[in-house]
């Protein structure tokens, strides 16, 4: 396996192992009687906090120490994902008329191929 696509396939379950687990703390948040809306907010932060640590020892075997400069750019990417996710969830769903599960999937792997991936590797992990 090439280096390229050892850090493609760390990536991919570094972001696989995040959804699970935002979907997981929400749930419980939720099931526990905390507000849909915090809820999801810290399931997602959870989840990209996994992310970002996968992705930094796994995918890109960055084992310098965590420094606030690269967990800003991450939050920028995660930020810019997010942005990307709804953007395009409202066009295949709205539009597209998919199902909004369907879309998540398909969007996901969009969203990943174009921007998460490339930029983490560009941006966040650069010099890993």
């Amino acid at each position: 396996m090439s280096e390229r696509q050892r850090r493609v396939l760390g990536a991919s379950v570094g972001g696989l192992a995040s959804t699970t687990v935002d979907i997981i703390v929400l749930a419980i948040l939720v099931e526990s009687g905390m507000g849909v809306a915090l809820a999801a907010f810290l399931g997602a932060a959870a989840g990209a906090g996994l992310c970002f640590l996968l992705n930094k020892y796994l995918a890109f075997r960055d084992h310098r120490p965590i420094e606030l400069r690269q967990v800003a750019q991450f939050g920028a990417v995660a930020l810019g994902t997010a942005l990307f996710m709804a953007a395009s969830m409202h066009l295949a769903c709205a539009h597209g008329h998919l199902p909004y599960l369907a879309a998540k999937v398909l969007c996901g792997l969009v969203v990943f191929a174009c921007w998460s991936y490339p930029v983490q590797r560009r941006y966040v992990f650069a010099s890993a």
